[in-house]
């Protein structure tokens, strides 16, 4: 549609992901748009997509408090379940290596299994979700994580404590990745920017923080204090869970909200026949009768019938087929390889800065972890500032049509993501000074949060039908790289030094960053295409219609 989003060669109807967001561009492309329902205040000018229906129990209709109330709880479950879980033990590793008599590399492992785990665990996750909904897979995660951490904090030996980090590894595969989608239930386009960093800052950023508090706790109290915290955490955020989370999945009848196709210029065609109008959309709706609203008891029911009636094998596989779309298998290789990336550097600090030269202590080598935090926390910030008003000042500079493209304008910022790794790599060869260090290991993360959330917010726009799979896919893929890294990262360090796998890392990234300018010139041509030739839909797998 221009500002260098290339145009499909042969347009033969609207292309998905591509929506009308301005008032003038929808009434200029069709009459009866002057129907459709738009944001209020500020934003008054911009038509909400998708549209959301006249039922009050649709997630998009929920009111404001009751959105940021189930989005708030989603966060404390990525903190405690997701975030918290994977490096917990991480600063505590010199101390486990003495009390249970095991090596960097076995204590390493442990982690490894979680994420295996996690992994493995993904696609049932995406099934069950999509056919069940969402809600029963929030409470059976936050349940196995509570039960984990239970076992951790009476654990004494390495096979307990390798029992207890393994039932943690069921918790992560739905907060690191239904989150997501969560927003898409939740928010109109326009909205989805901030909450998607929100939910990125979270995964990655509170991370890093949790060796700068663990590492103090196991100093002054021990190792063991670490899952006696997060019994009350957890069982907090679980009570909280039950109580104030509905289900947010939803059946939503299938509309378009660019009923014609949009030439270049910005005009529009002939209405294509294939394309559901505005008007018959209303017309359906009006002689539809209007659901009561469900009351609070009602809305804390487990099961709530289901929401698709694809069968549950087809629904497990669609997380390996949804790779068959190329710019799919691009979003979960690129923002799965910048986050494994990171967790290689968290496998290796106390490895790196417990011996001497630093002869840091448990409780400094969690401080390190502050660099990180802070880079992390900064490009969080200006994601969450930048990326909804950017994308809607390229949508008015492209007279009102929004193209899931624009969401990648951020991303040469990314590139920091591969000079923090160079710079991370080369101060720890030389054994330079730790704050340098801690610095670097900032910058990378900034760079990262110019990857992950621009590419998740890219995701949720321009696939909106397969995000669920799409992020279980990328769950799955980083975990089992984070296992695979468990077995190898650590010896590599050891007899290589650090500058020769942090700098193979940080070419890898810079490579991977770089592809984007392609993504974002010829994405919208992929996405046509991919609209005529959709492998789950040639295999009859129904997918979200939005």
């Amino acid at each position: 549609m221009g500002l260098g989003v290339l145009e499909p060669r042969s347009v033969t109807g609207p292309v998905p992901g591509t929506v009308v967001l301005e008032v003038e561009a929808a009434e200029r492309i069709d009459a009866h748009n002057e129907l459709l329902k738009r944001a209020s205040g500020r934003h008054s000018d911009i038509v909400l997509t998708p549209q959301p229906s006249d039922d009050p129990n649709d997630p998009l209709n929920w009111p404001s408090w009751k959105k940021y109330t189930t989005m708030i709880i989603l966060v404390m479950g990525c903190c405690f379940c997701g975030s918290i879980t994977g490096p917990l033990l991480n600063a505590s590793l010199a101390i486990l290596a003495v009390e249970l008599d095991r090596s960097f590399g076995d204590l390493t492992l442990i982690s490894g299994y979680q994420l295996l785990v996690a992994g493995a665990c993904g696609p049932l996750v995406s099934a069950l979700s999509r056919k069940y909904g969402k809600r029963p897979v929030f409470l059976f995660s936050s349940v196995m994580c509570l039960v984990g951490t239970i076992i951790g904090s009476v654990s004494h030996s390495y096979s307990t404590l390798l029992a207890a980090r393994t039932i943690q590894g069921f918790t992560l595969a739905a907060y690191e990745s239904l989150v997501f989608t969560v927003v898409g239930d939740l928010f109109f386009v326009h909205q989805r920017g901030v909450w998607t960093m929100v939910m990125t800052f979270t995964l990655t950023c509170v991370s890093n923080l949790v060796s700068v508090v663990s590492g103090s706790i196991t100093f002054a109290l021990g190792w063991h204090y670490l899952f006696h915290i997060m019994n009350a955490c957890v069982g907090f955020q679980l009570i909280l869970l039950f109580l104030f989370v509905p289900e947010t999945n939803y059946r939503r009848e299938r509309s378009s909200v660019v009923p014609a196709s949009v030439t270049a210029d910005g005009d529009a065609n002939e209405k294509d026949d294939g394309v559901i109008g505005v008007e018959d959309v209303r017309q359906v709706e009006a002689a539809r009768p209007i659901p009561a609203k469900k009351t609070f008891w009602q809305e804390l029911a487990v099961y709530n019938g289901t929401f698709t009636d694809e069968n549950l094998f087809a629904l497990f596989v669609a997380p390996f087929i949804v790779c068959s779309n190329l710019l799919a298998l691009w979003t979960i290789f690129i923002t799965g390889a910048v986050t494994a990336f990171y967790v290689a550097i968290a496998y290796v600090t106390a490895q790196l800065f417990s011996p001497p030269p630093y002869n840091l202590s448990t409780a400094a080598v969690g401080y390190i972890s502050l660099g990180p935090f802070i880079g992390g926390a900064l490009g969080a910030v200006l994601i969450g500032v930048l990326l909804d008003p950017l994308s809607l000042w390229l949508t008015k500079k492209n007279k009102g049509i929004y193209e899931p493209e624009f969401r990648l304008a951020l991303t040469p910022l990314g590139l920091l993501c591969g000079i923090g790794l160079f710079g991370f790599g080369a101060l720890s060869a030389d054994q330079a000074s730790v704050y340098g260090v801690a610095v670097m290991w900032g910058v990378m993360l900034c760079g990262c949060s110019f990857v992950i959330g621009p590419y998740s917010a890219y995701t949720i726009d321009a696939f909106r039908g397969m995000a669920s799979e799409i992020f279980i896919a990328n769950v799955m893929l980083k975990n089992f790289i984070f296992y695979a890294f468990s077995y190898f990262v650590n010896n590599w360090t050891a007899s290589a030094g650090p500058k020769a796998p942090f700098f193979t890392f940080g070419a890898i990234s810079l490579v991977f960053v770089s592809t984007t300018t392609l993504v974002y010139l010829f994405g919208k041509r992929y996405r046509a295409f991919w609209s005529r030739h959709n492998v789950l839909e040639k295999l009859h797998i129904t997918t979200h219609a939005e």
